[in-house]
């Protein structure tokens, strides 16, 4: 039997390596895009039962898409679609809503938000196999402050998975690296609408896992970056680099 196919459309890999593994216990299958044609290339290949997509994409962005799936429903515009984005404000979730996208989810969305929505979008709950929901069942953690917040991650965004959230965490970690020198990069050569991208995608990484702290510093670099603030730009991101270092 063929599994269903979902569509992700997410240019940042940390946040789709979360959606990989939040939905990895379900039968189906997810096919991960990173932009606005290669999404295209393949809604037209056949078999997509669910379209998740992000707002903020390289070049053509998710409003962009779901114009092309109103202008050529052939194309596949009978297939759901849910907006998974850190950018709803009321004007945009109404936009969204007069183009007749089926569910939004806001970013930093939980495991259980992302189970649902594929749950509801193919119509698939009695067949999917039961997902063992583990519970924060324990006594109350005497810990730090950072322990407490990772706690809360895990409890908010993981269903209680500590494993699931180590294993994210991990993978995070590696790209991390990169991230820093990307900021680095985009700093050197005053590419603030880069810098704007990667604070964007970090201000939801880091509250997935448990930093919102720094996850409010990297909007504060992103509305800086929006604004062209060069001297905001470069002290937001002096701070984020160093927290990131450490890690």
């Amino acid at each position: 039997m063929t599994q269903p196919r979902v569509l992700l459309v997410e240019d940042d890999t940390s946040i789709a390596r979360f959606v990989q593994m939040a939905l990895d216990e379900l039968p189906i299958k997810l096919v991960t895009c990173s932009n606005v044609p290669d999404a295209m290339q393949a809604l037209r290949s056949g078999g997509v039962h669910l379209i998740i997509t992000d707002l903020m994409l390289p070049g053509e962005s998710g409003i962009d898409l779901v114009r092309k799936l109103l202008d050529g429903p052939a194309l596949g515009r009978t297939v759901p679609v849910a907006v998974f984005s850190a950018g709803l404000t009321p004007v945009v979730r109404e936009q969204l809503v007069a183009m007749n996208v089926w569910r939004m989810l806001s970013k930093p969305a939980s495991v259980l938000d992302l189970e649902t929505c594929v749950r509801d979008a193919l119509h698939l709950t009695a067949d999917l196999p039961a997902i063992a929901q583990t519970g924060n069942d324990s006594d109350p953690i005497s810990a730090t402050s950072a322990e407490t917040d990772e706690a809360h991650a895990i409890a908010t965004h993981f269903a209680g998975d500590a494993f699931l959230f180590k294993a994210y965490k991990d993978s995070c970690l590696h790209q991390f690296h990169a991230d820093v020198k990307l900021g680095d990069a985009a700093c050197a050569a005053q590419d603030w609408p880069a810098l704007r991208r990667l604070a964007h995608s970090l201000a939801t990484v880091l509250l997935t896992l448990g930093h919102p702290t720094e996850s409010v510093r990297a909007q504060q670099l992103e509305t800086s970056a929006s604004h062209l603030a060069a001297g905001q730009c470069v002290e937001h991101w002096l701070e984020l680099r160093a927290f990131l270092a450490r890690l």
